[in-house]
């Protein structure tokens, strides 16, 4: 039992160590997730470069100027851990398109404010869908209020991907469904407990799950409590 024991915390290392994952959308076109750390998520698709949360300042740092620049920046709320005006404007072009919450909106002056439920056309195979974020447990709710944060749905031809934001496990996400790639958080008392996540990914069967925003979190449990439901878990260095 100690060696499996150990044996797992050896994989789930070597997992985290990954940097990137491939994917293919319906139409044949190859999606590569970066995993840069926490809830900074880079990807790439057709040509394109879309960043959501990027921020530097968080250790570990990160130098934004080294990467492309972005034809599409997500924000999904003002936190430190997530809005950070100086590495958004070292992705910015003079063509980007900046999506945010309202509150980001008002901080940056640039891009389009979406709210819970709406959503955009980028392109005739890139849509983007706001979806609620927030915090409901007593003692909690200050956190993320309810209706101020996003959640997001990004299609790329097809391929139907999940960025939870700062949240519990809603009852909106009953609504979020045919999803292939999901990014939930798990960490306390700012999102999900471990359960509440394993909950979430049930309510959501992603094929694949990518904890995320996890900190100390011990997230080994989450691949222990869904080994058995054909989710495809992966762990990334999202600390």
């Amino acid at each position: 039992m100690i060696i499996a024991g150990l044996a797992a915390l050896l994989s789930l290392g070597l997992q985290a160590a990954q940097k990137e994952d491939t994917f293919e959308t319906p139409g044949g076109k190859k999606v590569v997730i970066h995993h840069i750390k926490h809830a900074s998520v880079y990807i790439e698709y057709d040509g394109k470069h879309i960043y959501i949360d990027p921020v530097g300042d968080l250790d570990p740092k990160t130098d934004f100027s080294l990467y492309p620049k972005a034809n599409i920046l997500m924000v999904t709320h003002e936190h430190f851990d997530h809005y950070d005006d100086l590495a958004l404007n070292k992705l910015a072009g003079m063509r980007t398109a900046v999506y945010a919450n309202r509150t980001v909106r008002g901080k940056y002056t640039r891009g389009i404010a979406m709210a819970n439920g709406d959503s955009i056309v980028f392109s005739q195979d890139i849509k983007i869908w706001a979806v609620p974020a927030y915090n409901f447990t007593k003692g909690r709710e200050q956190h993320h209020p309810k209706g101020r944060d996003n959640g997001y749905i990004l299609s790329l031809d097809g391929l139907r991907i999940y960025i939870a934001g700062d949240t519990e496990d809603i009852p909106e996400m009953d609504d979020v469904k045919d999803i292939d790639i999901a990014f939930l958080p798990c960490n306390q008392p700012y999102t999900m407990t471990i359960d509440q996540l394993v909950s979430a990914a049930k309510r959501i069967n992603p094929k694949v799950l990518f904890p995320y925003h996890y900190g100390s979190t011990g997230i080994l449990q989450v691949v222990l409590k869904l080994r058995d439901t054909g989710i495809d878990v992966r762990i990334r260095d999202y600390k």
